[in-house]
């Protein structure tokens, strides 16, 4: 192997969003030129502009874009990059895209192709890595869904199994399956998901573990023979096989395991030659023993835990070895100081089951606060779309402590604004002071005992939506007043003889929310038909409401977008509607009509006009994000009417099906 080392003048970064936005910014403290490549969808995206340059690939899907090898290979040459950065995701596990870059002369931040393709297949890996001693679980691989495959399944695996993607990550293409009769149609989706998310639909059938810690070890190797592990990160609080709080070091792991850990680590990464950076993932039982998931080729979502307890720049260290240097001093003496908790701020509703949210993010703000790192992908007037992972941002939380950096997170994360789609934010509070959690009791059947709802409502004070509705009413009275052309100083409605309180009315969550107000003095509101105590207003503009409510004093934050009212406080946030005085026509669905929770495309229907069904019953599957969402039948009856075919792209909204219910 050639280990002359060759400086890299200029690095294309293969992907999009925040991982793209995190490589270019240590490529330019390294004095390299940059190069971004961007899909139609990512046009305005900020990394885009953070790169010195940038190409256009036509086209919004995955496939058409971030997943076609030769286009990203042809921008690297027009453009002069010596090297690419894969990221993580998209390419960055392509055995195909790492020797077609080496063909055209450039560089691949990673491993070598062989070793890609090695481990980009779990089933390669799982059998290279058990046989070099290494704990696995045991598995058969799905050729045809057939009697045999069950019968193998049901004699060398044993239900429960996790039916898994081969390729890929990311909780795509992944199912829990407890009997054989739901083998087939778990196999059959986890097929369509795995080919749609990574252009490769094998998967295989594991022994599943109700319940493990998921717990992986940082490696790092170079062209010179050293590999070294860089500790461990806890992963277990997943929701849908899809990581969303991490943190180093793991509180489960003693020094003892630690060392076991990494020693095994380690093993695996000298036994394939592994050079750059990697993660080896395990599974955790509650007896400490651990057996081997997979390794990761490539840099991981939850890197900057690793780099805020170690002091390191992973991507500096990737592309140092990319370059042919042997790893420095400090990796590879390196040791742990303080602790880390990462958060993944996502656009999705977890009332409605973690589905994925979109729009256009009309603010986006993290409150800078000492410990607190932000790796954001989005920026005030991004477009949050159908064809990408959902993840606005990592939001990082470090103190000397754990108890320090969940609190120091738990705070940055409450005081976030995040206003023009739903996001996971109310849920990661939750987590972060759950008493449960913040003891370390925490694994990956967390979200299974801790009702996702109840926690994120835990994060809110349970008036808050009451106090917001007060602020949001006394905020609009406030803008109109200030753009009145005459008499601006008097209240709206004022009346020399007190008469009618003003209305308005506003929509939460389905709800229709009632409010009354007088500006006084003295000031009288009530919501929903419930009068507020002792209200007194110190200030109110459009933007502001300096309010006391029954002795308690509070500053509410208003951010209005046309029709819809963004509210904060230290209470928690709230998004509400006004409501129309007189809504047009025909503008309410009709009852029993099931409306798509998301933009996405059709991929399946399972029932036809005429036919009878059940509540719960599958109806439609649409595929938004890489990942399938299904639509179920809302009660007992018969399907009036299909409105969509499979393929078809809808938008939110629209009508799927309806159900007449039965009587």
């Amino acid at each position: 192997m050639n280990t002359a080392a060759r400086a890299i003048r200029k690095l294309l970064v293969a992907n999009r969003g925040e991982i793209a936005s995190r490589v270019l910014r240590t490529a330019r403290a390294m004095g390299i030129d940059t190069v971004a490549v961007f899909s139609d969808a990512d046009a305005d995206a900020p990394f885009v502009t953070a790169a010195d340059e940038s190409v256009r690939l036509p086209g919004e899907t995955p496939a058409d874009t971030y997943l076609d090898v030769e286009r990203v290979v042809a921008a690297a040459v027009r453009t002069g990059a010596d090297a690419v950065h894969p990221g993580y995701g998209f390419l960055s596990e392509n055995a195909a895209f790492a020797r077609a870059s080496a063909d055209a002369g450039v560089v691949f931040v990673g491993p070598s192709p062989s070793v890609v393709e090695q481990m980009g297949s779990k089933v390669a890996a799982k059998r290279l890595l058990g046989e070099a001693g290494v704990p696995v679980l045991p598995s058969v691989t799905v050729d045809v869904v057939d009697d045999a495959l069950v019968a193998a399944v049901e004699r060398d695996v044993g239900f429960p199994v996790l039916v898994k993607a081969s390729f890929g990550g990311g909780g795509r293409g992944m199912r829990v399956v407890r009997t054989a009769a739901e083998l087939p149609d778990a196999v059959a989706a986890a097929q369509r998901e795995a080919a749609s998310a990574f252009g490769d639909g094998t998967v295989f059938v594991e022994r599943y573990l109700d319940a493990p810690r998921h717990v992986e070890v940082q490696i790092f190797g170079d062209v010179h023979g050293n590999v070294v592990y860089l500790f461990e990160r806890e992963c277990s609080i997943q929701r849908r096989y899809q990581k969303i709080v991490e943190e180093a070091p793991s509180p489960a792991v003693d020094e003892t395991l630690r060392e076991a850990l990494g020693a095994a680590a380690v093993a695996a990464g000298k036994a394939i030659g592994y050079v750059g950076a990697g993660t080896v993932e395990f599974v955790l039982d509650a007896d400490g023993g651990f057996y081997f998931l997979e390794v990761n080729t490539r840099l991981q979502v939850e890197h900057p835990v690793t780099e805020m307890v170690t002091g390191l720049d992973l991507v500096r260290l990737q592309l140092l070895v990319a370059a042919g240097e042997p790893l420095p001093a400090e990796a590879l003496s390196a040791s742990v100081a303080g602790h880390a908790v990462e958060a993944r701020l996502y656009a999705e509703d977890v009332a409605a089951g973690f589905l994925p949210a979109t729009g256009t993010l009309h603010r986006f703000t993290v409150p800078e606060l000492p410990g607190v790192r932000v790796d954001a992908g989005v920026t005030d007037g991004s477009v949050v779309g159908v064809h990408y992972d959902p993840m606005l941002a990592k939001v990082v939380g470090y103190g000397p402590t754990r108890a320090d950096a969940c609190g120091v997170l738990a705070r940055a994360l409450a005081e976030c604004r995040v206003h023009g789609v739903v996001t996971n934010r109310d849920l990661l509070v939750g987590i972060l002071r759950e008493p449960g959690f913040l003891a370390g009791d925490i694994d990956t059947g967390y979200l299974n005992r801790h009702d996702p709802r109840e926690l994120a409502e835990s994060a809110r004070d349970p008036d808050a939506d009451t106090v917001h509705a007060a602020a949001a009413a006394l905020a609009g009275q406030a803008e109109r007043r200030a753009a009145a052309p005459v008499l601006a100083t008097v209240p709206s409605g004022w009346r020399n003889v007190p008469s009618s309180p003003q209305r308005v009315a506003f929509e939460l969550d389905g709800e229709r929310l009632d409010v009354t107000y007088v500006t006084g003095p003295p000031v009288e509101v009530t919501v929903a038909g419930v009068p507020l105590r002792a209200v007194v207003v110190r200030e109110a503009t459009a933007e502001r409401v300096d309010l006391e409510v029954d002795s308690v004093r509070r500053s509410v934050e208003v951010h209005r977008v046309g029709e819809t009212w963004y509210v904060d406080s230290g209470m928690g946030h709230s998004t509400l509607v006004e409501v129309p005085r007189f809504p047009e026509p025909g503008s309410l669905a009709a009852p029993g009509s099931l409306l798509a929770p998301m933009p996405g495309t059709v991929v399946r229907v399972a029932v036809e006009a005429g036919q009878h069904v059940l509540a719960g019953a599958p109806m439609v599957v649409l595929e938004a994000m890489k990942m399938e969402h299904g639509v179920h039948a809302p009660h007992d009856g018969v399907v009036t009417e299909v409105g969509v075919t499979v393929g078809e792209a809808v938008d939110v909204g629209v009508v799927l099906a309806v159900v007449e219910a039965d009587a």
